[in-house]
């Protein structure tokens, strides 16, 4: 027996004996998160733009990479990732990073209130492999640099100030980051095969140009249970790596989507398609979700990426490759299919969000249907969403 097949026996059979579980979300969950029934029903097939979404839901196109932004003249970036949305008067923004090598960076797409395209522009460019990142309660845009050495780009998406990179963030494989405004810290994954979890506390809440940073320690085995951080000596340091300088870092097997919500942070890892949970309050990380804690065969969520959440306590994780969906796993332990795109099957979707009244929500398929980082595509989605779990 191997020691996934172990743990999907153990956890199935024994309930939180060894993986803890309540911890993640309601006090009915007893377990990592299994397939059900979703709260919107089955999926239907396939709309004009190629999306499969429950009863009542509708999507469109909104952007196009290579091509320019309706009632614009902004040409729509390549390799759309990490996003996020932000309120703008009666409408909002849609931030989204683009994951090109070199000519990386962030476009932006302005609403009006009624849905209306009402203007497009950059907001950082020139940067490398952008990938995912995170928004600040301040009103600003983290886009996380996907390489070695990589930096956090402190960007502004109402176009009014410059970006600045923010290198007490740490110098490394960046993926993305997450504020909790309760404890005032930002936490940052990290795309690598034994990457770290990173909390970088700034020295004044609203300020990232300097802080402290500390990686996530624990030993490898139990999986799940009590951790401890230690401060990172040198951010900065090139010749050694941020990555290398605590011998007791966790290591995570390729770090991924991050977020926050009631003061606890769930992030993924796609080397083994987990959702954590790391709850400050305890100083416990848990399990969430993972495939191979589910009976075998019926996971529905693979390929585990970027991760959002609505206030209701719904979490949306996107699928890089899988099957090309959505899911979304309720509070009470039930991951089930939200959306699904078809025909883009070399692709990946990214960039999850919600606007700030939670009623639209926003991704992009990378790639599209001819698997090319130029032929991108950025959908909307909108419908009855839920407030209540």
């Amino acid at each position: 027996m191997d020691r996934r097949t172990f743990l999907r026996s153990t956890a199935l059979g024994a309930g939180t004996v060894a993986l803890g579980g309540s911890l993640w979300a309601s006090a009915a969950a007893a377990a990592p998160a299994q397939p059900g029934a979703g709260p919107y029903g089955a999926l239907l097939g396939p709309d004009s733009n190629g999306v499969r979404l429950p009863a009542g839901f509708s999507s469109r196109v909104v952007a196009r990479s290579g091509r320019f932004v309706t009632r614009t003249l902004h040409l729509w970036h390549g390799a759309p990732d990490g996003g996020a949305c932000f309120p703008d008067g009666d409408g909002w923004i849609y931030v989204s990073n683009s994951e090109l090598p070199l000519v990386g960076g962030v476009s932006a797409l302005r609403f009006a209130g009624d849905g209306r395209i009402r203007g497009a522009y950059s907001i950082l460019g020139g940067t490398n492999v952008n990938c995912a990142g995170g928004a600040t309660p301040w009103g600003t845009w983290l886009s996380c640099e996907e390489v070695a050495f990589g930096q956090v780009w402190e960007t502004d998406p109402y176009g009014r100030n410059g970006a600045a990179a923010r290198p007490a963030m740490g110098r490394f494989k960046h993926e993305a980051a997450a504020a909790d405004p309760l404890r005032r810290v930002v936490y940052l994954t990290e795309d690598e095969g034994d990457g770290c979890l990173y909390r970088f506390t700034p020295d004044t809440w609203g300020d990232l140009a300097s802080g402290r940073l500390d990686v996530l320690c624990a030993p490898a085995e139990p999986v799940t249970g009590p951790v401890t951080w230690q401060p990172v000596p040198n951010p900065g340091d090139w010749l050694t790596g941020t990555r290398n300088q605590v011998a007791a870092a966790r290591r995570f097997d390729g770090g991924e989507g991050a977020h926050c919500r009631d003061g606890r942070l769930w992030f993924t890892t796609k080397g083994d398609n987990r959702v954590w949970v790391y709850d400050p309050a305890s100083g416990v990380l848990d399990i969430a979700y993972d495939d191979g804690l589910v009976p075998a065969g019926t996971a529905p969520l693979t390929g585990v990426d970027n991760i959002t959440g609505r206030p209701n306590g719904d979490l949306f994780v996107a699928e890089d490759g899988g099957d090309m969906q959505v899911c979304l796993i309720t509070g009470d332990g039930t991951v089930a299919p939200f959306l699904q795109v078809t025909g883009h099957d070399g692709s990946e979707i990214t960039g999850p969000a919600f606007t700030p009244d939670g009623r639209r929500f926003y991704f992009s398929s990378q790639r599209g249907s001819s698997n090319s980082p130029l032929a991108g595509v950025t959908f909307e989605v909108t419908g009855p969403f839920r407030d209540a779990a």
